[in-house]
């Protein structure tokens, strides 16, 4: 596990779980929505932002959490080492967007560009569940299901599944520093 690809619908807990992740192997974690976007939520233009993603990409470890756009969703995915695919039920995102929102009001979200709007921010995800679900989430499971074997793939279908997968990285984390 060098070069692992966060993916998901939004909502899905992916920058916590990638947060925790690069915690317990210690490799450098990438936040995709802080590299596309600036503070308060201005876009970088896509040029630069491509040019950043590939940069990461051409780096021995990384781990990558987020969406960014499609021209660089594919190349990420075929690129990473492990994949680690958030596909929880369409209910659990959009509660846990629901909880995000009435939580950044309180303190921002993990993740999330400084000075962002919660409010835009949320009415984006919203729209953003419907469309990844509709268009994107039959294409990640017939990519996560063809991937070649070279690949580790995990794909989280519970939250359950979720705290399992992080339990097993840190046992064998663990285990290998006692060997």
């Amino acid at each position: 596990m060098k070069k692992v690809a966060v993916f998901g619908n939004a909502g899905g807990g992916k920058s916590t779980l990638s947060q925790r992740l690069s915690e317990i192997t210690g490799l450098p974690l990438y936040i995709l929505d802080k590299i596309q976007f600036l503070s308060g939520g201005i876009e970088v233009p896509q040029a630069e932002y491509q040019r950043l993603h590939q940069e990461i990409l051409a780096t021995d470890r990384w781990i990558i959490d987020g969406f960014g756009c499609m021209e660089t969703l594919w190349p990420r995915l075929n690129e990473a080492d492990t994949l680690i695919y958030v596909d929880l039920p369409l209910y659990v995102h959009f509660w846990w967007v629901t909880k995000r929102a009435i939580a950044g009001h309180f303190q921002p979200p993990a993740g999330w560009p400084e000075g962002s709007s919660i409010l835009k921010s949320s009415i984006s995800s919203y729209r953003t569940l419907w469309l990844c679900h509709k268009y994107l989430t039959p294409r990640y499971r017939e990519y996560v299901n063809r991937s070649p074997s070279t690949k580790t793939i995990y794909h989280l279908r519970s939250t359950t599944q979720i705290s399992q997968f992080l339990a097993s990285i840190e046992n064998e984390i663990n285990s290998s520093f006692t060997r």
